[in-house]
């Protein structure tokens, strides 16, 4: 099966680059694409609970609002481990089914993905 990264290094600090890489994800499991997206420095900030409830641009709904039609389409969602200590974010406070992988694991899947994108 093909199979796209979405890599979000950025955080709710620029709230215009956080909607691509979730609506493209969508789209690309409508496509019958697998998708996943990982989120690396500050882009973990996005998934910390709370946050995205805060984020609404333009006729957009709420980034909330986004994310969970992204989770529902079955878009797995991955957090960096080493994002973590880096900005001092514990294990229980990202939104579910938010998995915190390590390093390596970006790197197998820049490997196996068929394209890659950077938000």
């Amino acid at each position: 099966m093909t199979n796209l990264l979405y890599v979000q290094t950025s955080g709710i600090d620029t709230p215009e680059r956080l909607y691509s890489p979730f609506i493209l994800a969508q789209t690309a499991k409508a496509m019958g694409i697998d998708a996943t997206i990982y989120f690396l420095g500050m882009g973990i900030t996005v998934v910390k609970k709370g946050n995205a409830e805060k984020i609404k641009l333009g006729q957009f709904p709420s980034l909330k609002e986004v994310m969970e039609q992204t989770i529902k389409a079955g878009v797995k969602l991955m957090v960096c481990e080493q994002s973590c200590q880096l900005i001092n974010l514990g294990r229980g406070e990202f939104i579910p089914p938010a998995e915190i992988v390590g390093a390596a694991t970006l790197n197998d899947l820049v490997l196996e993905a068929d394209g890659t994108m950077w938000f």
